[in-house]
């Protein structure tokens, strides 16, 4: 920790509770979910504030501005000041996929609830598919 003005992505990621524990936020930047200035960061990258971090955790990213650098895990309402969140809304309840879920007991699926559910597992894929490359010139 050379630099004064600059720590470990990894750290200050667990210290402003983005994270719930270190070795989460290390996991995370290894995996490839974290990015610093949209380029991959391993744990030990730095930041400095005006840097932009980008962590996709949980089904949702968070996009966050380092405004001041704290090296120890702080408090909630410290945290917020260490940081401006510019993470989209989180997607309503309803937008999510439905999940099949059965009544207690019902016992084993039928052959009708299993295509039922493929039909619309299917549907989703299709959606959320990319486009085929070569697709955007029409």
């Amino acid at each position: 920790m050379g630099d004064e003005g600059s720590v470990r992505v990894d750290l200050w990621i667990w210290s402003v509770r983005l994270l719930k524990t270190r070795s989460m936020a290390t996991t995370a930047c290894r995996a490839g979910h974290v990015r610093v200035n949209d380029e991959r960061a391993k744990p030990s990258t730095t930041v400095k504030p005006g840097d932009e971090v980008r962590l996709r955790h949980g089904g949702r990213e968070r996009i966050v501005v380092v405004q001041k650098i704290v090296r120890k895990r702080v408090g909630a309402p410290v945290a917020q000041e260490c940081l401006i969140d510019k993470s989209p809304p989180p997607p309503p309840p309803e937008a999510l996929v439905p999940v099949g879920r059965r009544d207690r007991g019902a016992g084993r699926p039928t052959k009708r609830d299993r295509r039922e559910l493929e039909r619309i597992l299917d549907r989703y894929r299709t959606l959320n598919e990319p486009a085929p490359p070569g697709d955007d010139d029409l």
